[in-house]
């Protein structure tokens, strides 16, 4: 079974930043076969795309309301993957989750496997 489990998510004030982290584990899971993203999901809102990046890290996508304030990073040796979250906005609020998909994570909200979720919330 697979689990991708996610830490880092708090309170902060707008303008601070948080590091968000997500670590997969799975007898028969290969982590570094597969793409890995964040995507998020605000009160009332459908889940969004944060951020992507394929499965050698070579590649990386992000939405537009973030980029240049965000940054997505994988370490394999670890298993893990990170977010790092800067210039936060209250608008940044949102359930933060996890996606794992073979081969990279793109914009659509489809992955092989979830996350539980973390929340941030950004205060003004």
């Amino acid at each position: 079974q697979v689990q991708l489990v996610e830490s880092g998510g708090g309170l902060v004030q707008a303008g601070g930043s948080l590091r968000l982290s997500c670590a997969a584990s799975g007898r028969t899971f290969t982590f570094s076969r597969y793409g890995m993203g964040w995507f998020r999901q605000a009160p009332g809102k459908e889940r969004e795309f944060v951020a992507g990046m394929n499965w050698s890290g070579t590649s990386t996508n992000y939405a537009d309301s973030v980029l240049g304030r965000f940054t997505i990073s994988r370490d394999n040796a670890k298993n893990t993957v990170y977010l790092q979250m800067n210039s936060l906005k209250p608008e940044d609020t949102a359930v933060y989750y996890c996606a794992a998909r073979l081969l990279v994570v793109t914009a659509t909200p489809k992955a092989d496997y979830w996350g539980q979720g973390t929340q941030v919330t950004v205060s003004s």
